[in-house]
């Protein structure tokens, strides 16, 4: 993990705008304190006994590199191109998010703070960050909607075993979007003792860029991995876009790289003609979220509008400043997953490989599936499946018996 001070298009300027989008729009309290995390931030990135550390917890305590794994089932049940996983459900507490988690936590006890704080929607970054404040001793707070407490119910009892105070947030939609307002209000009430540990490439500057460079190890393993493996790179990545940190992970490492072709999947929930959907990069316009400008889902009045996926981890009405400047460059493209669809892919990858993925990465796996039969066998696709199912377990089979 290093801090990218590259002039790239892709990258973000020193004040964090990537081209129009980023920034850190915030109310004067908390200017000084997220310019405390971008200072620290910088130094840690240039500092090789932080980095050293950082790497190491990523190898001897996550497990990685994660396994980059042709599916051959799968590619023979759907035809054409071949389909790697990058597996980042096999990283220890079952997703990407440990990633940045050990990360931020470092940073947090660097700096001098004793407690971390953050949102989660379908627990996983909870989870993670309170796995990573056990390990380096901080108190940990998570922020979690009624909905998502109620529906991932297990991620709330590992988050309690490891120590962390779950809060309940009923105001609103009781998701994901008012997760992350609620958590904002403790962070901001007292800066000098809490570090926040934002969950995804979203938030004012420095957290995009942040999150993104500890996550980053993702593509890096996935680039080298597949040349070993075909002796080229892929022609297409593939993943899940809620904020977007897992998809940024595995897209850095291939920005540069103008022939391969750079897929985010979004929710389309139950349809875009309604209101039931996630689908911000598709149908969302620039404002304002959450202390960056980005594009966001907004209701008549400018405000954030209500948000549905299957997945609670990605139904949030804004989304990651990079990924918006990606689109906007036509560096990346963005389509949608309908819940029905993102179940269909659930079952199929469970059933042609024995693996159990989130509902989150199974908005990937379901373009996947519509884009490796159009194209030809040499083709390969990267699907990054940021975690796995063992949370959803309970809410599919309800589902399933709900349609029998």
């Amino acid at each position: 993990m290093t801090q990218t001070t590259t002039a790239s298009p892709y990258r973000a300027d020193e004040h964090g705008f990537f081209g129009e989008f980023g920034g850190a729009p915030l109310p004067p309290f908390l200017v000084e304190p997220i310019a405390e995390v971008a200072r620290e931030y910088a130094k840690a990135s240039a500092d090789p006994a932080f980095q050293e550390e950082y790497q190491a917890l990523l190898s001897k305590y996550v497990g990685r590199p994660s396994l980059l794994y042709f599916a051959e089932n799968l590619t023979a049940k759907l035809g054409g191109a071949k389909v790697y996983l990058k597996r980042e459900d096999l990283n220890h507490t079952g997703a990407h998010k440990i990633n940045h988690c050990l990360g931020e936590a470092l940073l947090a006890k660097r700096m001098g703070k004793t407690k971390v704080i953050a949102e989660t929607g379908a627990g996983q970054h909870g989870v993670a960050l309170a796995t990573a404040a056990a390990l380096v001793g901080l108190e940990c707070e998570i922020h979690m909607g009624a909905i998502d407490v109620a529906k991932q119910h297990p991620n709330v009892v590992r988050m309690e075993l490891l120590g962390a105070k779950v809060v309940s947030v009923e105001e609103g939609g009781k998701t994901l979007k008012e997760a992350v307002d609620s958590a904002f209000g403790v962070y901001a009430a007292n800066p000098e003792e809490y570090f926040f540990a934002i969950g995804s490439v979203v938030g004012p500057h420095p957290y995009p860029s942040m999150v993104r460079d500890f996550q980053s190890v993702v593509g890096r393993e996935a680039r080298a991995q597949v040349l070993e493996a075909e002796g080229r790179l892929p022609d297409y990545l593939i993943a899940a876009v809620g904020g977007g940190s897992n998809a940024m992970g595995l897209f850095d490492a291939f920005l540069e790289d103008e022939g391969v072709g750079i897929i985010g999947v979004e929710p389309a929930g139950e349809g875009l003609e309604g209101t039931r959907h996630a689908a911000t990069m598709t149908l969302g316009t620039p404002g304002m979220l959450h202390g960056m400008h980005t594009k966001v889902l907004q209701d008549a009045n400018g405000e954030p509008s209500a948000v549905h996926s299957i997945a609670s981890g990605i139904d949030y009405p804004g989304v990651g400043p990079q990924h918006a400047r990606l689109e906007q460059l036509g560096r990346a493209e963005y389509v949608t997953a309908t819940d029905a669809e993102t179940l269909d892919a659930f079952q199929l990858l469970t059933r042609t490989e024995g693996i159990i993925p989130a509902l989150e990465s199974s908005h990937a796996v379901a373009h996947a599936v519509k884009l490796a039969p159009t194209l030809p066998a040499d083709a390969v696709i990267i699907v990054n499946l940021s975690g796995r199912g063992d949370k959803d377990v309970d809410f599919v089979a309800e589902r399933l018996a709900q349609q029998a």
